[in-house]
């Protein structure tokens, strides 16, 4: 395999802002190696002010969140007896036992056409989608539209959305746990769109939805059958739009996925 080139100073850029990162600790850059050599600082006269303690994400609104076990048990009942997708977003902007969404802007519910034949799924908003309330509109989601255009596909006759529907602080990993708890909304989000094709866009989500543990390089491009319990769908996994912004040279293989869930949309 031919080694990736190093990145510029503007991709590693890109990298930390897609990342999150996106202000600075202080205002001057500190040397931390100058430190291991400068002297220990001589001790104040003045007592220094404690550090003020960082509230729990959970009671940062409201009252801390439920244990993991009583949120997800929540998070299955109230699934389950949403009938439509209004009713689902109103439950979901309602849960309190994911503290996820006490560090959010706001929900990001799903974006697109719910009659669309093809389903999109993430794994949770970044900052820019933070912001606007839709998924998929930042540096990556521009990627997506590109991708999906490619084979005909827009969001009007797509649909698009994330396993978790808040952004983690900082864009970091979501928990096992905050992912259990969010499971059972997009189980029933799939349940109630329907399509005829679900695509899960990186690792996270395609481990999440389609019950594997194997990475994205095994899994992506082979087809797997989602049950929701009434119907089968077909499933695809592909890498998502941030990875290959980090790495271009998969979007070749990406394009293969894009052009076998083509095939699949017009022989149906």
């Amino acid at each position: 395999m031919i080694p990736e080139p190093a990145p510029t100073v503007r991709e590693l850029l890109a990298f930390y802002l897609e990342a999150g990162v996106d202000c600075a600790l202080a205002e001057e850059p500190v040397d931390r190696l100058a430190e291991l050599d400068a002297p220990p600082p001589a001790p104040r006269a003045v007592p220094v002010e404690a550090p003020r303690p960082v509230a729990a994400p959970a009671a940062m609104r409201g009252e801390a969140a439920p244990a993991p076990d009583v949120a997800i048990a929540s998070a299955r009942e109230a699934a389950r007896t949403a009938p439509t997708l209004e009713a689902l977003r109103e439950l979901m902007q309602n849960f309190e036992g994911c503290a996820l969404k006490h560090t959010a802007t706001r929900l990001v519910f799903a974006d697109g056409n719910p009659q669309a034949r093809i389903m999109f799924v993430g794994e949770a908003p970044g900052r820019d989608e933070d912001i606007e309330g839709l998924p998929f509109v930042g540096r990556s989601g521009k990627l997506l539209d590109l991708m999906i255009g490619a084979i005909g596909l827009n969001r009007t006759t797509a649909y698009i959305t994330n396993v978790i529907p808040w952004r983690p602080p900082g864009n970091r990993t979501p928990t096992p746990q905050e992912t259990q708890i969010c499971l059972p909304f997009i189980q029933r989000h799939i349940e109630l769109v329907n399509p005829d094709v679900l695509v899960t866009l990186g690792n996270p989500s395609t481990q999440t939805l389609l019950s594997t543990r194997e990475g994205i390089m095994r899994t992506r491009g082979r087809w797997f059958d989602y049950d929701t319990g009434s119907r089968t769908i077909r499933a695809l996994p592909t890498f998502h739009p941030a990875y290959l912004l980090r790495s271009p040279s998969y979007k070749r293989l990406a394009w293969q996925d894009l052009r076998a869930i083509a095939k699949l949309l017009a022989g149906a």
